[in-house]
C-alpha cells in the first residue's frame, strides 16, 4: 500500500479544494453578495473561507462535505465582517449638533431649574433612587446597593418618585 503524502492524508485533499473552487466559486460568492452588500467585501470574505478550509483540510473527516464546509464558513465569515461594521459605526464620533439659539437655551435653562425645583419636592429616598437612575445612569441593582436598599425598594421608590414628578411638573404647566 502506496505511504499517504502531505496533501492526502485524511481529509480534503488539495486537489478537490480546488476542484470546489472552480466549480463553486461563483455560487459562493452569489451566497455572500446575499449577505453583504459590496463586492469587495465578498470577494474576501469568500477567499479567506477557502483559505481557513484550507488550512483545516486534514480535520475535514468527510471530503465530500468540503461545499458545505465552505458555505458555512462563508456564512460565519459575513456574520463576522457585519458585526465589525456595526461596531465600526457605533464608534463613529457623533456629529455636533446644531447651536441652540439664546431662546432655546434659556428655555431649557427654565426647565432644568423647574426640574431640580420639582425633584427637591420628592421624599428623599425618591429624590435619591431617581437622581441615581436616570442622571447617574445607573442600574437598579446598582442604585440598590448603593443605597443600601433592595431591588424592589429601588423599584417602588423610583415609580412613587416619578408619578409624583409627573404631578409636579404638569402643575406647573
Amino acid at each position: 500500500m502506496e505511504p499517504a503524502s502531505a496533501d492526502t492524508a485524511e481529509g480534503t485533499t488539495v486537489d478537490l479544494l480546488t476542484e470546489t473552487y472552480r466549480a463553486h466559486y461563483r455560487s459562493l460568492l452569489g451566497l455572500a453578495a446575499l449577505l453583504l452588500d459590496d463586492t469587495a467585501s465578498c470577494e474576501d470574505v469568500v477567499q479567506e473561507a477557502f483559505i481557513r478550509v484550507h488550512s483545516a483540510r486534514r480535520r475535514v473527516r468527510e471530503p465530500e462535505k468540503t461545499l458545505a464546509y465552505l458555505r458555512q464558513t462563508v456564512v460565519n465569515l459575513s456574520r463576522s465582517a457585519l458585526r465589525r461594521r456595526i461596531l465600526g459605526l457605533r464608534l463613529l464620533p457623533k456629529p455636533m449638533p446644531d447651536m441652540a439659539s439664546a431662546e432655546e437655551g434659556a428655555y431649557e435653562a427654565l426647565e432644568r431649574d423647574e426640574l431640580k425645583a420639582a425633584l427637591r419636592g420628592l421624599q428623599r429616598r425618591q429624590r435619591e433612587v431617581l437622581v441615581l437612575r436616570y442622571f447617574a445612569d445607573m442600574t437598579e441593582a446598582q442604585v440598590a446597593e448603593t443605597l443600601g436598599v433592595s431591588v424592589g425598594s429601588v423599584k417602588a421608590y423610583g415609580s412613587r418618585g416619578l408619578a409624583a414628578l409627573r404631578v409636579t411638573m404638569e402643575a406647573q404647566t
